[in-house]
């Protein structure tokens, strides 16, 4: 594959990181005028730990970021990871140790309040070093930026200044989105309080730009005229975003549905500071299992860990990247499905011709952090096989029993010489630990099922070595014999689920044969039969 020819390719091709991308070649058709990197920027909010919002939202916008390279042949870029450390607290979160410490300093910045877990400088620090190690664990390529760092160091100022210039017609801007209580007190810019050390939601009034200064009342009624300047002060939100992405020189940047109004607000902001709104995505809110929309406070998501408990990291990745402006249900029973259709798309990938290369998820994901390689490559056993094996040998089975039954059907059957089907034995374990064994339960067959059950013990008896797929018609031609009296193959099958697996639903029978063995199929049998 040529460079020509991925660009070409890359230039029609339909996938969603692309068009994004051909909006960015719009604007930089080859790169900036001034040969800087087109900077991508994700946000967040360090009142919380990273969680799996903030794997998509930098994950997606990576995909955006190798897509616009191919499209320009290696145009230069940047990834800044943000983070709002300047924002008040506004309530303690759960699930925080020493709570007193951060009810003791609500509406401080979160870098200038204690740390609960005691290890960090701040809050922030702590919160920021998690964030950090959790983009390092999935090789992102990234600038961390903070917010307080820049407040603190004047790196803002610059910005601020312009901000307090154009402070009212940023009020022009924001006034008519607020209800009448609010406007009464809002102000773009917030004072930190020289007394309690608390951002403040007061009237503000701008007495010199150029110097930052500006004069409020403080909390005790004391009016205070003091800079705005080396982090006395932060923006309101949609004026900070908008400053930040002033300040910064920001090209894309996406968020959730959530922020479409701020995305709006933000945008004549920005324009009004002299700077361009960048290009950018709404995705869509993630829904638990019930459809409704999940929340921190009902604990009714699905957190990164547990994800990575019962399925793999490129799974969690194959299931952001498709269809971003989607609502996505995110329990623990979509990723099984995750986990298999993942590596299908990998399986296909070496076979297709470049367009089709390009329209799969996996050409995406293995360069999402550098690596071009991979196309091609496969597990010899999918998930829902190993499920259904798992099921079998039930909760306290081992991966050594797992990896002893994958001798039968997998050469050189080791974890060693098989790290990704090793991954997806760990994950099968764990969700047959937790989900499955606990809810399994063999029913005894009926009198055609019986009679077609003897039938299948009695070939698989005659059997010597049979692959899965002399195995599948041996199962397919005694469902379809009308001696048993089934409707239609979809009975038998059920059946054989329900009487040997335990489960509505299971796999083609002849792979599951081959993996767990004649014998070991035969004792099943004759167990349904004895019940």
């Amino acid at each position: 594959m040529t460079e020509n020819a991925l660009i070409e390719a890359a230039r029609v091709s339909k996938a969603w990181p692309f068009q994004e991308a051909q909006k960015l070649l719009k604007r930089f058709p080859q790169g900036k005028p001034d040969g800087a990197p087109v900077l991508f920027e994700t946000g967040y909010g360090p009142s919380g730990l990273p969680h799996i919002g903030t794997f998509q939202e930098v994950l997606r916008t990576t995909l955006v970021r190798r897509a616009y390279e191919a499209l320009t042949g290696g145009a230069p870029t940047r990834l800044v990871a943000f983070s709002d450390d300047m924002d008040g607290l506004r309530k303690v979160p759960d699930n925080i140790p020493n709570a007193d410490v951060l009810a003791a300093n609500l509406g401080k910045p979160l870098s200038r309040i204690p740390d609960p877990f005691g290890t960090h400088e701040s809050f922030a620090h702590h919160n920021n070093a998690m964030l950090r190690e959790f983009l390092d664990r999935f090789g992102f390529d990234y600038e961390f930026v903070s917010a307080s760092d820049r407040y603190n160091s004047g790196a803002f100022d610059a910005a601020l200044a312009r901000v307090l210039e154009c402070n009212q017609a940023i009020l022009d801007v924001m006034l008519p989105t607020l209800r009448e209580e609010r406007r009464r007190t809002y102000s773009p810019v917030l004072p930190v309080s020289p007394t309690t050390g608390v951002v403040l939601q007061v009237p503000v009034e701008v007495v010199d730009a150029a110097t930052g200064m500006i004069r409020f009342t403080d909390e005790d009624g004391s009016v205070v005229e003091q800079s705005a300047f080396g982090g006395k002060a932060k923006l309101q939100w949609k004026v900070d975003w908008a400053m930040r992405w002033f300040a910064l020189g920001v090209d894309y940047e996406m968020c959730g549905k959530d922020l479409t109004d701020s995305v709006t607000q933000s945008g004549k902001i920005v324009q009004v500071l002299g700077g361009r709104k960048p290009e950018g995505l709404i995705y869509e809110l993630f829904l638990d299992e019930n459809g409704e929309k999940i929340s921190k406070s009902k604990g009714n998501g699905l957190t990164i860990d547990q994800w990575l408990t019962y399925g793999t990291e490129e799974s969690l990745g194959f299931y952001l990247f498709r269809e971003p402006k989607s609502a996505k249900q995110l329990h623990a029973g979509v990723i099984p499905k995750a986990v298999d259709e993942y590596w299908q798309f990998r399986g296909n990938l070496a076979g297709q011709a470049l367009d089709k290369q390009l329209g799969n998820p996996t050409w995406h994901l293995l360069r999402a952090n550098g690596d071009k390689g991979g196309a091609g490559d496969a597990v010899p056993v999918t998930f829902s096989l190993l499920l259904n094996l798992v099921g079998v040998l039930g909760a306290e089975a081992t991966a050594e029993q797992v990896w002893s039954y994958l001798g039968n059907y997998v050469a050189d059957a080791s974890p060693e010489a098989h790290p990704d089907l090793a991954e997806m034995v760990r994950a099968a374990l764990a969700t047959n630990r937790d989900f499955i064994a606990p809810t399994l339960q063999r029913r005894a067959p009926t009198a055609n099922e019986a009679a077609a059950l003897k039938d299948l013990d009695s070939q698989l008896a005659a059997l010597g070595e049979a692959s899965a797929e002399d195995l599948q018609n041996i199962v397919y031609e005694i469902g379809k014999n009308e001696a048993y009296g089934f409707e239609n193959l979809r009975d038998w099958f059920k059946a054989l689920y329900e009487t040997l697996l335990g489960s509505p639903q299971g796999p083609r029978m002849g792979s599951f044969i081959a993996l767990y063995g004649i014998p070991e199929t035969r004792l099943l049998i004759a167990e349904a039969l004895s019940a």
